[in-house]
Order: C-alpha cells, then structure tokens, then sequence
C-alpha cells in the first residue's frame, strides 16, 4: 500500500514515528500486539501490556520506546533515540487485538540525513590562516591605522 506519512531526522537526533488506531479509543493493552517493523526485521514488538524485545533487530536495541501512558488512548507511536543512516527505511506499524480479526497497517518512511557541516573548522588559534602580505609589511600597516585611529578624534582627518 501506499505511506501514511513521511518523517525526517538528522543523525544523531530523537524521533517520532507516528501510529494511532482508527478510530481513537479505549484499547485493552493486556490484549493488544503491536509490531513495529521494517519488512521482516522487528524494530519493536509490544504484547499483553509490556515491551517484548528478545527478537528485537540488533541495530535498534536501546533506542525504542513507545508512549506506555498515551498508548490505551491509541497512540502508538515509536521514539527511536539516536537515530542513525541505516534507520533510513520504511517502516509498518500493526496493530492486533488478541482474539480479534482486525489488523490496523501504517506505513510510515523515515529519512535520515547527516548532520551539515555549518563552516570549516578555523586553525588551532582560532585564527583562519589565510595570510597575505609579508610578515615585515605589518608594522607599517599598525602604524598607519594607528594614525588614523588617533587623527580622526582629534578632528585633524580634513582635506
């Protein structure tokens, strides 16, 4: 089937994927299975009312959660903490009361993007090394702006 929505991260940052039952309401936890998945690989599996994360996928252990309070309500979203390039993928949420036939799918697509680099990093001084002139041109230039640092408030800069 086609996306139910499309997130966007940065590596390194927290995320929301968002599921929620149709319609909102009042579910039984003790009698509810949620997987979250990507194609066969469990990213989270949540069944009779706790987490059960021993065939959960290496690569998300100790990122997920679910929203445990916000859950009976329908809210069955998944945080995954951390978020890396790899956890760039699309992801099905499906929900199943226990002796019930309905099955409820979201797909949702998580895009991961490396952080941007905001500026090279300047010189291990602080200073950028971009130089010009040669060293012994320095002097003269301080003693000129020098003098016209101290002639302008004395009012003697007139032509």
């Amino acid at each position: 089937g086609q996306l139910d929505s499309t997130c966007h991260a940065f590596v390194g940052e927290t995320v929301v994927l968002p599921c929620t039952t149709s319609p909102p309401g009042e579910l039984t936890l003790a009698k509810s299975m949620l997987y979250w998945q990507i194609g066969r690989r469990l990213v989270h599996f949540f069944q009779n009312g706790q987490d059960s994360l021993k065939a959960q996928d290496q690569q998300f252990q100790g990122r997920t959660s679910l929203f445990l309070d916000q859950m009976k309500h329908g809210n069955l979203s998944l945080k995954i903490s951390n978020v890396q390039l790899p956890d760039d993928a699309e992801y099905i949420c499906i929900y199943k009361q226990t002796g019930g036939h309905q099955t409820q799918k979201s797909k949702i697509k998580l895009n991961v993007s490396a952080p941007s680099r905001i500026e090279e990093p300047l010189s291990p001084s602080g200073q950028s090394q971009i130089c010009s002139g040669s060293p012994k041109d320095v002097p003269c230039l301080a003693v000129l702006l020098l003098s016209f640092l101290l002639l302008v408030p004395l009012g003697v800069w007139h032509l």
